[in-house]
């Protein structure tokens, strides 16, 4: 089984089948199993109608007990082998769908993170969460025909040749049987996949609008537009609905045809079985042993029908997994090294300068401001900022990332034991215990029954929004940048926490560059410069205590929180 943090391999991106045949490459080993063991499974199954020929003719019919009772005792083993066989193949089987299913979600994952910023504008969230809730499990589906699929057909032929021992009739029309199938079935699964596509895609504009719907639920009622919304999420199921009952109404007809076709056709083998016998070409033991084939075949080919019909559904979730790992994150133009000392960053866009080895503050009216500025910094959006006196988007970006961390506080959560969730698998408990004390997280750390081996949910579901806010600054510290730019690290805490962080971060980074936005005076007291953002603009620089005195805008804003500060 793939391991949770090992390598998936490079996906085959050339197209569906190409990547569904990746997958099976992937596992060579365990595929190849269980193509075996599927194959002498079915193969055992059909052997059963000949050890009862055998058991008819030879002990029953002439009144031979003893080899009457060898060929009972053959069946009986041959039953229990079989059973055996069929728990392995199946057991085998699904390790194989597991797999798949776990390496493409890796997959998918890791390029998502590839893409990185450049994930929103080139796909929608619904379109990755399409991918990993549904088209995953399809995709692994499709392995069926590994399997299954592999020993039906190997099935299908033992029982050919067994019937052309018997007759040369009835294995002439088992033989022409199979492609009379498949030009029957054929069709409905060329249309299914036009089907499932178009359902596909409507089911990722709607997730997608579920998620812009659930995120910005407060603010619609709020703006009295949660109506216009629900009537255009009305909209959208229905016509995802009518889609649903479009791909049913095609599935409903290839799973009959799948399930009545192969009766039909065998009651055929059978009638013409029957004929032969009444005409003394058969045998009362090979009468049942045709009995006993034409039952046999049921099950292959009802296998082959439905590996075709995942195949098909298969190669559309593919074909979505595909075009995904197509997409390209922004090109790196970096042609230039990164400075090789602590050197300065500076925005010209709002005139930010950022000194190294510094705790700088950036104190705006609308925190947007602030963000923006330190997203231009970290080089999430494109602008002409520097580093060094290089322009960032000069330097590689694998550069860029290794020594500058942008720190949001609305950033995600990962479900998992609290060590996982910040990160700190490789560090030390020395280095995990300092980020907790200098994050002020001691008592989240105590108050969990395993502390940071304990689990926490997804987002921090069962934390608190100051005790989110703390798990997200251990992250920060851990990684250990060169340059870190946090944004609001402290705003859901309560005052007595926000100065013990704002004390213990500037003694925890001393000597490295970091940025907070920040109007809390407890937070800018400690820094070594305050930054007056307004309108997006730098207009004031200088320690805290110096603009209080000196810039009336800047004593207005600091104000507001002033005034929560207990006296």
């Amino acid at each position: 089984m793939i391991d949770t943090y090992g390598d998936p391999g490079t996906p085959d991106r050339r197209g569906p089948a190409r990547y569904l045949w990746w997958l099976v490459r992937s596992q060579a080993g365990r595929s190849v199993a269980g193509a075996l063991l599927a194959s002498v499974w079915m193969v055992l199954l059909a052997a059963t109608p000949f050890l009862m020929a055998r058991a008819v003719d030879q002990g029953l019919t002439k009144g031979d007990y003893p080899v009457l009772a060898f060929w009972c005792a053959a069946l009986v083993g041959v039953g229990v082998v079989n059973a055996w066989l069929s728990i392995m193949r199946h057991r085998t089987m699904t390790r194989v769908r597991m797999d798949a299913n776990f390496r493409t979600v890796k997959v998918v994952v890791d390029h998502s993170v590839r893409l990185g910023a450049r994930l929103g504008p080139q796909t929608g969230a619904g379109e990755v969460t399409t991918i990993g809730v549904g088209d995953v499990q399809t995709i692994a589906g499709a392995l069926t025909v590994i399997g299954p699929g592999v020993g039906s057909v190997i099935a299908y032929a033992v029982v050919a040749a067994a019937l052309l021992s018997v007759s040369g009739q009835l294995a002439a029309v088992i033989l022409l049987g199979l492609p009379v199938l498949v030009l029957l079935v054929g069709p409905p699964m060329r249309r299914l996949q036009g089907r499932e596509a178009e359902y596909r895609e409507v089911q990722g504009l709607l997730t997608a609008r579920i998620g812009d719907l659930a995120g910005g639920l407060r603010v619609l009622n709020g703006l009295g537009g949660k109506g216009l919304f629900a009537d255009a999420f009305r909209a959208d199921s229905g016509r995802l609905r009518a889609q649903g009952y479009r791909v049913g109404a095609v599935t409903s007809w290839l799973q009959a045809l799948g399930l009545g076709l192969p009766v039909v056709f065998l009651a055929v083998v059978s009638w013409l079985a029957a004929r032969l016998a009444a005409q003394g070409q058969l045998t009362v033991g090979e009468l049942a042993a045709v009995y006993g084939y034409v039952a046999v075949l049921v099950i292959p080919m009802a296998f082959l029908v439905e590996c075709g019909y995942l195949i098909s559904r298969g190669l559309v979730a593919a074909g979505r997994v595909v075009r995904f790992l197509r997409l390209e994150p922004a090109a790196d133009t970096g042609d230039a090294d990164a400075p090789a000392e602590p050197s300065a960053l500076h925005d010209p866009g709002s005139g930010v300068r950022v000194l190294p080895g510094r705790l700088t503050a950036l104190a705006a009216a609308h925190p947007a401001d602030a963000t923006e500025i330190l997203e231009r910094l970290a080089r999430y959006t494109p602008s002409a900022a520097t580093w060094g006196g290089v322009r960032l988007d000069r330097v590689p970006l694998a550069q860029v990332r290794a020594r500058i961390l942008l720190a949001d506080h609305e950033a995600d959560l990962f479900a998992g034991p609290l060590r996982e969730v910040v990160n700190a698998r490789d560090r030390s408990d020395t280095a995990l215990a300092d980020a907790v004390r200098t994050a002020a997280a001691q008592d989240i750390v105590q108050g969990l029954p395993d502390g940071v081996d304990s689990p926490i949910d997804a987002q921090g579901r069962n934390l608190s929004g100051g005790q989110r806010q703390r798990v997200r600054l251990v992250r920060a510290l851990l990684a250990d940048p060169e340059i870190l730019l946090a944004i609001e690290p402290t705003s859901a805490l309560d005052a007595h926490t926000e100065a013990t962080i704002a004390e213990r971060l500037r003694a925890a980074r001393a000597g490295r560059t970091t940025v907070v936005t920040t109007t809390s005076p407890l937070v800018l007291d400690q820094a070594d410069t305050v930054i007056h953002v307004v309108d997006g603009k730098a207009t004031a620089t200088g320690p805290h205590h110096h603009l209080l005195k000196t810039e009336p805008t800047y004593r207005a804003l600091v104000a507001r929180d002033m005034e929560d500060l207990p006296q």
